[in-house]
C-alpha cells in the first residue's frame, strides 16, 4: 500500500496497515504512517541490476546503502536525465518480473512481507506494479487489489517498441488481480477500453483527503486566481498563464503553487518572461514546494481555483483540496472533472485547451455574486464523498469480500 492518507485512516479504524515505499522514498506533506519501513525496488538498484550483472549478486547490506533515502531523493531530482528508452525498458521489466533480472528484489519484498506473518490482503496503488501480482499471489497466497491512478500518460510517453509492449503486458497482468479499482468513472471506463477489459471490470472508489486542518476560505479583498499542481506543461500551467494574459486585468492576482521536477525550471522561466512581456509579471506570485499547512493557507486566500490539465486526468486531488477550502473552481469539461464538479455544483466547466474560454470561465466565476455559496457547495461535497473516511470504508468493503473469513 502506498497511499499514506488511506493507511493512516485504516489504522485509525482499528486495522493493521503498512505503507511500503517502492522505487523512491515517499514525498509527503504529512506524517507518514510508519517511518521504519525500507524502500523496495529502489530506483538506483533496479537500474544497476538491469544494466550490470555484478549488481545482481551484491549482498543485501550493499543494497541498503543504494536504497538510502538521501541518495534516492538526490537521484529523483535528476530523473529527467534518464532516457525514454531506459524508462521503457525498466517499465517492461517491472511488468515481466519473472523474466527480468530483478528476482533478488522480489525475494527481499516477499521476505519482509512474511516477517510478521503474511498480510491478509495487498493493495498495489499503481498498476505499473502489476508485474508483482502473479509472484505475490504464488508466494503468499493472498488476494491482491490493484488501483489505477493515471498510468496511461506515462505509458503513452514511452517510445517504440516499449509503449506497445508495456500496454500489452499490463492488459495481461491486470487480469490476475482479485479487484481492480479506479478513482473515477471516467478513468475506469478509459482503462477498461485501453486494456480490453469487460465493462464493469473496474470498481470506482474516489480518492479522499483527511479534512483535519483544512479551513474554509475567507476570501479577501483582492481577487486571486490560484493554481496548485506541478509547474509543468501537461498540467495546463501555460494555458492558465495565457488566460490570465487574455483577461489583461492588473487588479487581479495569479497565485501559482506546486512542485518543480527536473526541467520545470526552464519551463517556468519561459512563462515568467511571457508575463513580463505582457506587463503582468508583477501581478503573479510563485510558491514552490508548499507543505501541508502552507497549502491550506494558500488555498484559503484564493477567489477561484483552476488547474486546466491538457491530458486525461484520472482524478485530480488538487481539485478536492481546493474544494475542501470552499474555493469555487474553473476546470476543463473533460477527464474526471465533470463528474466531480457537476455533482457538487462547485464551479464552472470550460472547453478543454482553450485559453479564451478559460478566461471567460474565470471572469464568470470572479464576477458571480454567489461565488461564496458555490465554494461552500464544494466543501460539502468533500465532506460527503471525497473524505478519506469514505474512501477507507469503501476499501474496507472490498477487503471483506476478498479476504477469506
Amino acid at each position: 500500500m502506498r497511499d499514506n492518507t488511506l493507511a493512516r485512516e485504516l489504522l485509525a479504524m482499528g486495522h493493521e496497515a503498512q505503507l511500503v515505499p517502492m522505487y523512491l522514498p515517499l514525498q509527503l506533506d504529512e506524517e507518514r504512517a510508519d517511518e521504519s519501513i525500507p524502500v523496495f525496488f529502489g530506483g538506483i538498484n533496479i537500474y544497476l541490476q538491469q544494466k550490470f550483472r555484478l549488481f545482481r549478486r551484491l549482498p543485501r547490506w550493499m543494497d541498503q546503502v543504494l536504497n538510502g533515502r538521501g541518495l534516492l531523493q538526490m537521484v529523483a531530482k535528476r530523473s529527467h536525465l534518464t532516457s525514454a528508452n531506459e524508462q521503457g525498458e525498466m517499465a517492461c521489466s517491472m511488468l515481466r518480473l519473472e523474466e527480468s533480472n530483478l528476482g533478488k528484489e522480489v525475494d527481499k519484498l516477499v521476505d519482509w512481507l512474511k516477517q510478521d506473518g503474511k498480510p491478509d490482503v495487498i493493495v498495489l496503488s499503481n498498476a505499473l506494479l502489476a508485474g508483482l501480482i502473479g509472484e505475490l499471489k504464488r508466494r503468499l497466497r493472498v488476494p491482491i487489489i490493484c488501483t489505477f491512478q493515471g498510468e496511461d500518460s506515462f505509458l503513452d510517453s514511452l517510445p517504440k517498441p516499449w509503449c506497445k509492449m508495456a500496454w500489452e503486458e499490463l492488459a495481461i497482468r491486470a487480469q490476475d488481480a482479485d479487484v481492480l479499482v479506479a478513482p473515477s468513472q471516467f478513468y475506469g471506463r478509459l482503462m477498461e477500453e485501453r486494456l480490453r477489459l469487460k465493462s464493469g471490470s473496474i470498481q470506482v472508489i474516489p480518492n479522499g483527503i483527511d479534512l483535519s486542518g483544512w479551513k474554509e476560505s475567507g476570501g479577501g479583498e483582492v481577487k486571486r486566481i490560484g493554481y496548485l499542481a506541478r509547474m509543468c506543461h501537461s498540467k495546463g500551467l501555460g494555458l492558465l498563464v495565457d488566460a490570465f494574459i487574455h483577461l489583461n486585468d492588473s487588479s487581479l492576482t495569479l497565485a501559482i503553487a506546486g512542485t518543480m521536477g527536473g526541467g520545470d525550471d526552464v519551463y517556468v522561466a519561459g512563462l515568467k518572461k511571457k508575463l513580463d512581456k505582457a506587463g503582468l509579471g508583477g501581478c503573479v506570485e510563485w510558491f514552490p514546494d508548499l507543505g501541508r499547512q502552507e497549502k491550506v493557507e494558500f488555498l484559503g486566500n484564493l477567489s477561484v481555483f483552476s488547474v486546466p490539465v491538457i491530458y486525461p486526468e484520472a482524478f485530480g486531488l488538487y481539485l478536492v483540496e481546493a474544494m475542501a477550502c470552499s474555493v469555487p473552481v474553473v476546470m476543463p469539461n473533460a477527464s474526471a472533472f465533470p463528474e466531480i464538479v457537476n455533482s457538487a455544483a462547485c464551479g464552472v466547466l470550460v472547453a478543454p485547451g482553450s485559453a479564451e474560454d478559460l478566461a471567460r470561465g474565470l471572469k464568470e466565476m470572479l464576477d458571480d455574486p454567489e461565488r461564496e455559496v458555490v465554494g461552500k457547495k464544494g466543501r460539502r461535497a468533500v465532506e460527503e464523498r471525497y473524505h478519506v473516511g469514505v474512501m477507507a470504508l469503501n476499501f474496507e468493503k472490498i477487503f471483506g469480500r476478498v479476504v477469506p473469513k
